[in-house]
């Protein structure tokens, strides 16, 4: 138990390392598969473009937990979660990553350490996936929050 505490420990403190990292004027790339890029900081902000996983964006501020970002001649607002600062470069036998791929580094995970879980434990990931898969339309969270009367995201 304590080797997993340990371990545990070292995944989140290399994960917000990684977050530090992103700061204005510094160089990232896109940690998800697809990230809409906002008008704001707000997650109801209109749309301005996505960028895609691996792509390389330069930070031109950080706000809270958003980053204003440009890549190419496209610029908007995104969360920085889905940014790193090291470099990303997708499988280059697909041209892209793989579902796999993607679903692990959103997980903070490589190859590797999935491979160390798994044969260490006997571990369920069903319901991970099963939960991973479930999609809601904007209109759809849009409505929740407000009948929630939760806040919009805005910082």
């Amino acid at each position: 138990m304590k080797k997993l505490s340990c371990f545990i420990m070292l995944l989140l403190l290399t994960a917000l390392a990684g977050f530090a990292q992103i700061s204005q004027g510094s160089t990232a790339w896109v940690s998800a598969r697809t990230v809409t890029l906002k008008s704001s900081t707000g997650w109801f902000a209109s749309n301005r473009g996505t960028v895609a996983y691996g792509d390389q964006v330069s930070v031109l501020r950080v706000s809270g937990n958003w980053a204003e970002v440009r890549s190419g001649t496209l610029t908007g607002w995104m969360n920085h979660s889905n940014l790193s600062a090291r470099r990303i470069v997708p499988s280059p036998s697909t041209g892209g990553a793989t579902a796999s791929e993607v679903a692990l580094a959103g997980k903070g995970f490589d190859r590797d350490i999935e491979n160390a879980y798994r044969a260490g434990a006997n571990l369920n990931y069903a319901d991970v996936d099963r939960t991973e898969a479930i999609r809601i339309s904007q209109d759809e969270l849009f409505r929740f929050v407000s009948e929630g009367r939760l806040a919009m995201g805005e910082e």
